[in-house]
């Protein structure tokens, strides 16, 4: 399984901006072979921070995604954003346990 972690830090008023484009990418990402998990979420503590988690199969199953139409469009939106920063770590996991729920 590969685990993506990450976030990017907008100027103010981008993450509105950006809100259908996120929701198109999310929803098309979510029907993709291999994708188990998705998500975009805005921190509570701090209202210009999307913070990303990403769940995938296999690395064929990410690189398929990279490689998308609408991973395409998502970067051509986000291209004209002001981005302040940004990090997005990958990881692999072999070992999943239940914490809650």
């Amino acid at each position: 399984m590969i685990l993506i972690q990450g976030w990017i830090r907008l100027a103010d008023g981008e993450i509105e901006r950006l809100r259908a484009a996120a929701e198109t990418m999310i929803r098309a990402t979510h029907s993709e072979p291999g994708c188990i998990e998705y998500a975009f979420a805005v921190d509570v503590l701090e209202p210009n921070l999307l913070r990303i988690a990403e769940r995938w199969k296999d690395q064929a199953a990410l690189d398929a995604h990279f490689a998308s139409a609408h991973m395409a469009a998502f970067q051509k939106a986000i291209a004209g954003a002001k981005i302040v920063g940004s990090s997005a770590m990958s990881y692999t996991g072999s070992d999943e346990r239940k914490l809650m729920g």
